[in-house]
């Protein structure tokens, strides 16, 4: 049994090494949703994608003005959570670029 086991652990190295779980190949494979690379990605995937989906954020097109207004909304009626200024001003001017008029 010991030998079958040893075997079987040469045979995965020799062929690249054991199998990566699951959860680590999710995390290496997040493209955050499609969203551009950039500062502020993540935090754009992670405050607007468990509310909704990110084919709306994508298709607004608004100004910086707009998409402020758009978070005070959020916050106000939709019970969005604050967000720390550093964090709002990184989110807006990844708005602004990347999904701008």
């Amino acid at each position: 049994m010991r030998l079958a086991t040893l075997a079987s652990a040469a045979m995965l190295l020799a062929s690249g090494g054991l199998p990566v779980p699951a959860a680590a190949q999710e995390a290496d494979d997040l493209d955050y949703g499609g969203l551009p690379p950039g500062p502020g990605q993540e935090e754009v995937y992670y405050t607007c994608q468990p509310c909704h989906s990110l084919k709306i954020v994508v298709q607004q097109g608004l100004t910086r003005d707009s998409w402020e207004e758009t978070l005070v909304w959020m916050v106000e009626e939709q019970g969005m959570p604050e967000l720390e200024p550093d964090e709002r001003a990184l989110i807006l001017d990844y708005l602004a670029k990347n999904y701008g008029p």
